[in-house]
């Protein structure tokens, strides 16, 4: 009497179904965050259209580009900013950029609240990458903040 059994391929997966099944979970995984990321641009290109600072030395581009690498934190709360991340060292640039004088430094507060106001992030989040980055721009990043006050 010959005895058969059902293959049991078609219930226990296979190595290459598991794989398969891995790698269409990347998959979707790294779509989704490319989406999280052009929306993200999008929405910068679009402040950076909108806001309009007049006869300013340091423009919204620069200061929004600088604070791009911060975009996961601001969005979601983490990774929080560590020195040596793309976010620390573009708040290290925005430093740099800030001190260079009285005007740029108040630009680049004009543009920082621009992006507080219209873009609406966690502005709890945006207030906090100076100090997680071991910098000070010379004045705090609130909404409450008359930036052509800065000394």
């Amino acid at each position: 009497m010959l005895h058969s059994k059902a293959p049991s391929l078609y219930v226990v997966k296979t190595p290459n179904e598991f794989t398969m099944n891995k790698r269409i979970s990347n998959f979707i995984q790294k779509m989704v965050a490319t989406l999280k990321t052009s929306y993200w641009t999008a929405t910068i290109l679009l402040l950076i259209c909108c806001i309009n600072v007049a006869s300013a030395t340091v423009d919204c581009t620069t200061v929004l580009s600088l604070i791009s690498g911060c975009s996961n934190y601001v969005e979601f709360g983490d990774p929080e900013p560590v020195l040596g991340t793309a976010c620390c060292d573009g708040m290290a640039s925005m430093y740099r950029v800030a001190s260079d004088s009285v005007e740029n430094k108040r630009s680049t507060c004009d543009c920082l609240l621009g992006f507080i106001t219209m873009y609406n992030p966690n502005a709890t989040a945006v207030a906090r990458l100076p100090g997680l980055c071991g910098v000070s721009l010379g004045f705090t990043i609130d909404p409450s903040t008359a930036c052509d006050t800065i000394p």
